[in-house]
């Protein structure tokens, strides 16, 4: 009964991540071609506070129902067991850096950018140089975040494949979610937020959100306690 609760708790902040981080992405402010035009976007938002902090509460359900995923699995011992620890350990990472990436992007990011739309001209440089080193540093903590996020995917991935203790399915699908993720980590990384981003990120959330619902669906039809692997 504990395996089962644990599952039942993980498919919820699972499906809760997932469905919040979806629904933050439209109030987000538009980024734009150039800098200066994203930062002037930026700089107009009176809600940019609010929509980072409901981004990092969407990001932290998300991880948190990772992290309760390993105890409902409960493999007991083996190969398997190792992998689903490394992803918990890999999970714990990525809420590190989603903290720090959106106190870059929810607090210093808005207040540099706020300090050039209202600096004098004779200002306006040194600020807009500040608010662009800003944004490159988290160019660099998005990328690593995506990166470890989606390394976490993939070992919960391999363990539920290799050990069936939910559908093997829903282990590809997760699989698949977490390379989509390691893509737009690598992307972000060489070339910074561009329209390439948008396909793989499109795709890591739409597969985590059919196999956050299948594991809800999965988690409270189960009736019987989830016996332990062997590896």
């Amino acid at each position: 009964m504990a395996n089962q609760k644990a599952l039942r708790l993980s498919a919820v902040l699972l499906f809760l991540g997932v469905v919040l981080s979806t629904v933050m992405q439209y109030p987000h402010p538009a980024g734009a071609a150039t800098h200066a035009a994203t930062f002037a976007n930026y700089a107009a938002s009176t809600d940019w506070a609010a929509v980072h902090l409901g981004q990092f509460i969407a990001e932290a359900l998300l991880l948190a129902g990772l992290l309760a995923l390993y105890f409902a699995l409960n493999i007991a011992e083996g190969s398997a067991r190792w992998l689903a620890f490394f992803g918990a350990v890999a999970t714990a990472v990525a809420l590190a850096l989603a903290g720090v990436l959106y106190a870059a992007d929810g607090v210093a990011l808005k207040q540099a950018v706020d300090a050039w739309a209202l600096a004098p001209p004779e200002e306006q440089a040194a600020r807009f140089a500040s608010a662009e080193a800003i944004r490159w540093l988290e160019w660099g903590m998005n990328s690593y975040w995506n990166v470890t996020q989606g390394l976490a995917l993939v070992l919960y991935a391999t363990a539920i494949v290799w050990t069936a203790r939910v559908s093997r399915l829903i282990g590809v699908l997760m699989g698949l979610a977490g390379v989509s993720f390691i893509i737009v980590g690598w992307l972000v990384g060489t070339r910074g937020f561009t329209p390439a981003n948008n396909l793989p990120t499109q795709a890591g959330y739409l597969l985590l959100l059919v196999l956050t619902i299948w594991l809800l669906v999965v988690a409270l039809r189960r009736t019987a306690p989830i016996k332990p692997a062997l590896g």
